[in-house]
Protein backbone atom coordinates (compact mmCIF):
# COMPACT_ATOMS: atom_id res chain seq x y z
CA UNK A 1 0.00 0.00 0.00
CA UNK A 2 1.41 3.30 -1.12
CA UNK A 3 2.22 5.87 1.62
CA UNK A 4 -0.35 8.47 0.46
CA UNK A 5 -3.39 5.90 0.68
CA UNK A 6 -2.45 4.99 3.94
CA UNK A 7 -2.54 8.62 4.91
CA UNK A 8 -5.87 8.96 3.38
CA UNK A 9 -7.43 6.15 5.50
CA UNK A 10 -5.93 7.29 8.62
CA UNK A 11 -7.99 10.60 7.82
CA UNK A 12 -11.17 9.13 6.83
CA UNK A 13 -11.15 6.92 10.40
CA UNK A 14 -10.32 10.88 12.22
CA UNK A 15 -13.13 12.30 10.05
CA UNK A 16 -15.36 9.31 11.34
CA UNK A 17 -14.77 9.26 14.69
CA UNK A 18 -15.58 12.93 14.35
CA UNK A 19 -18.65 12.75 13.45
CA UNK A 20 -19.76 9.84 15.63
CA UNK A 21 -18.98 11.93 18.46
CA UNK A 22 -21.21 14.25 16.94
CA UNK A 23 -23.70 12.16 16.04
CA UNK A 24 -23.48 10.46 19.83
CA UNK A 25 -24.76 14.26 20.55
CA UNK A 26 -27.24 14.23 18.66
CA UNK A 27 -28.76 10.80 20.65
CA UNK A 28 -27.72 12.03 24.03
CA UNK A 29 -29.59 15.55 23.15
CA UNK A 30 -32.26 14.96 20.66
CA UNK A 31 -35.97 16.55 21.39
CA UNK A 32 -37.52 13.41 20.23
CA UNK A 33 -37.53 9.62 20.48
CA UNK A 34 -37.45 9.80 16.25
CA UNK A 35 -34.32 11.70 16.37
CA UNK A 36 -32.31 9.54 18.46
CA UNK A 37 -33.40 6.81 16.26
CA UNK A 38 -32.02 8.35 13.17
CA UNK A 39 -28.95 9.24 15.46
CA UNK A 40 -28.54 5.91 16.76
CA UNK A 41 -28.85 4.26 12.59
CA UNK A 42 -26.30 6.77 11.40
CA UNK A 43 -23.96 5.88 14.21
CA UNK A 44 -23.95 1.95 13.43
CA UNK A 45 -23.37 3.32 9.82
CA UNK A 46 -20.22 5.09 10.71
CA UNK A 47 -18.96 2.26 12.93
CA UNK A 48 -19.75 -0.11 10.05
CA UNK A 49 -17.70 2.30 7.57
CA UNK A 50 -14.70 2.64 10.03
CA UNK A 51 -14.90 -1.05 10.45
CA UNK A 52 -14.52 -1.64 6.68
CA UNK A 53 -11.50 1.45 6.46
CA UNK A 54 -9.67 -0.61 9.18
CA UNK A 55 -10.29 -3.48 7.22
CA UNK A 56 -8.48 -1.94 3.97
CA UNK A 57 -5.76 -0.22 6.37
CA UNK A 58 -4.59 -3.46 8.12
CA UNK A 59 -5.00 -6.36 5.36
CA UNK A 60 -7.49 -8.02 7.27
CA UNK A 61 -10.63 -8.87 5.52
CA UNK A 62 -12.47 -10.83 8.04
CA UNK A 63 -13.29 -7.73 9.33
CA UNK A 64 -15.66 -7.14 6.30
CA UNK A 65 -17.89 -9.79 7.88
CA UNK A 66 -18.04 -8.16 11.53
CA UNK A 67 -19.36 -5.33 9.05
CA UNK A 68 -21.80 -6.74 7.22
CA UNK A 69 -23.18 -8.19 10.25
CA UNK A 70 -23.02 -5.03 11.58
CA UNK A 71 -24.72 -3.15 9.16
CA UNK A 72 -27.45 -5.90 8.76
CA UNK A 73 -28.38 -6.00 12.36
CA UNK A 74 -28.34 -2.02 12.80
CA UNK A 75 -30.80 -2.15 9.89
CA UNK A 76 -33.36 -4.52 11.17
CA UNK A 77 -33.05 -2.86 14.32
CA UNK A 78 -33.89 0.96 13.12
CA UNK A 79 -37.00 -1.31 11.12
CA UNK A 80 -38.28 -2.03 14.54
CA UNK A 81 -37.48 1.29 16.28
CA UNK A 82 -40.34 2.72 12.74
CA UNK A 83 -42.88 0.19 13.31
CA UNK A 84 -42.63 0.86 17.30
CA UNK A 85 -43.31 4.59 16.40
CA UNK A 86 -45.38 4.53 13.41
CA UNK A 87 -47.82 1.79 15.83
CA UNK A 88 -48.30 4.52 18.61
CA UNK A 89 -49.82 6.99 16.37
CA UNK A 90 -53.69 7.10 16.84
CA UNK A 91 -56.31 6.75 13.55
CA UNK A 92 -53.74 4.83 11.81
CA UNK A 93 -54.21 0.55 11.50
Amino acid sequence: MSGWFEVLLRGVLAVLALSVLLSLYRLLRGPSLPDRAVALDLIALQLTGAIAVYAVLTHEPVLLDAALVLAIISSLGTIAIARYLFSGKEGEP
